[in-house]
């Protein structure tokens, strides 16, 4: 019997997507530390108007997320019109896939890069074109060179998940200047709050034509159960991609506890602080215990073992401590383990569990 029903090439390429794992048979104290979710949870504002909008769930939400849009653009400094919201940075991350590169094309991404990068691309009919990375860090020649007439998109995370580290400015500008005519630079942005006075590559938007920005409420917001992402591009690539959005992508409530969560600044400041402060605790005691990590921008640290076998030994150690790290072979690093920043019982937790691992006092 023969087929004829066939998905579009490429579609059967795609290795399906592998979240962080949330649960451990016969635990009830589990610690989550596998999704990089903020540990203190969505603004109490964000709550408060999540609650409210019960009452209008029979109602069709906005079709133009313009208070949304005009609430990022006030926190942000930014132009609304040249906002564009989605289901999460991955919807942003799939249109530009789907308006701008098809078959034929090239789509370029980083060796430790995220994994959407190359599902979206696919998607499309593209072709994803992995480029090595220095030492964990994006290497701007290495994406030069990799550069052809074919290349429509290229994808850096800056900071970059999940190594933690990032680029300046100058280097993200001297990879705009140097791409192909054809092709665009799109910024995943989704960690950008985490590192201290960077706009996430906002103004390099406003200055050119080829750079996309992306971010998403699912991090340092807390709303990762709602599924809310924004882009900030040139009001070209806006219309484009407005014209594949599905009119109703979020939902009311959705949008009425981004709006809350995005205003609430003070939250918001207490949460960077929390966090500055016990990555930086943890980075230091787990590297004084013989577990390195580059220096985070972002809210987790990337802890390096001595080999696979001693990551997977450590991790099946906090495993049994009812404490859930990220492995993080599938990104080409195996000898390590991804570990979200919590709160600090949840930092000396992880750490205690390390420090017996490891044979030290805890």
């Amino acid at each position: 019997m023969t087929h004829a029903i066939r998905p579009q090439p490429g579609i059967l390429d795609i290795a399906l997507y592998v979240g962080g794992e949330s649960r451990l048979a016969g635990r009830d104290d589990v610690l989550k530390l596998s999704s990089n979710e903020n540990p203190f949870g969505p603004s109490p504002a964000a709550q408060q108007a999540l609650a409210a909008s019960a009452a209008e769930l029979h109602r069709y939400p906005s079709t133009d997320h313009m208070a949304l849009r005009q609430a990022i653009a006030s926190v942000h400094g930014l132009d609304a019109a040249r906002i564009i919201c989605g289901v999460g940075s991955d919807e942003i991350i799939h249109f530009l896939c789907q308006a701008y590169a098809g078959p034929g094309d090239e789509v370029i991404y980083t060796e430790h890069g995220f994994g959407m990068y190359k599902i979206s691309a696919r998607a499309a009919g593209a072709t994803p074109v992995e480029v090595p990375e220095a030492r964990r860090v994006i290497d701007i020649d290495a994406i030069l060179a990799a550069c052809t007439a074919r290349t429509r998109l290229v994808f850096i995370a800056n900071p970059a998940n999940p190594t933690g580290t990032m680029i300046d400015l100058g280097q993200v500008a001297r990879l705009a200047d140097g791409l192909p005519e054809q092709a665009i630079l799109v910024l995943d942005g989704a960690y950008a709050e985490f590192a201290a006075g960077y706009d996430g590559g906002a103004a390099l938007v406003e200055r050119r034509a080829n750079v996309v920005m992306t971010r998403t409420f699912s991090k340092l917001y807390g709303l990762g159960g709602l599924r809310v992402g924004w882009g900030y591009a040139p009001r070209e690539i806006i219309d484009v991609l407005n014209r594949i959005r599905g009119p109703f992508n979020l939902s009311g409530p959705a949008l009425a506890a981004a709006e809350a969560a995005v205003k609430d600044t003070d939250f918001v400041a207490m949460c960077l602080e929390q966090n500055a402060t016990w990555r930086d605790w943890l980075a230091k005691v787990l590297a004084d215990l013989g577990v390195p990590s580059d220096a985070s921008h972002t809210n987790f640290i990337l802890a390096r073992f001595a080999d696979e076998a001693e990551a997977t030994a450590c991790d099946t150690h906090l495993r049994a401590d009812g404490i859930i790290v990220r492995r993080v072979a599938g990104y080409k690093l195996p000898h390590c383990l991804r570990i979200t920043v919590g709160d600090e019982a949840g930092c000396r937790r992880v750490a205690r569990a390390i420090a017996a691992f490891k044979g030290a006092d805890g």
